[in-house]
C-alpha cells in the first residue's frame, strides 16, 4: 500500500507512460519496448490502440503491484 501511496503523489493521473515506467523500473525505454515485445518482466498494460506504434500506459495500480511483488528487503 505504500508503494501506491508513493506513486499517487508523484503521478498525477491514474497511468503511467513508458518513459514514467522505464524511470521506475530502473531501465531505458527501449528496455521497456522489448519487455513489451517479450511480454515478460513488465507490469500489465494497456495498448490504446491497433497501430504498431500505439500509446502504451500502465495504471498505477499494476505497477504498485508489480513493484511490492518484485522489490526485495532487507
Amino acid at each position: 500500500m505504500l508503494i501506491y501511496q508513493d506513486l499517487k503523489s508523484r503521478y498525477l493521473g491514474a497511468t503511467v507512460n513508458k518513459k514514467q515506467i522505464a524511470m521506475e523500473l530502473g531501465v531505458s525505454v527501449s528496455t521497456v519496448d522489448l519487455y513489451i515485445s517479450k511480454n515478460m518482466g513488465i507490469p500489465n498494460y494497456k495498448k490504446l490502440g491497433t497501430a504498431k506504434n500505439a500509446k502504451v500506459v500502465f495504471t498505477i495500480i499494476d505497477l504498485a503491484e508489480f513493484l511490492s511483488n518484485t522489490i526485495k528487503t532487507a
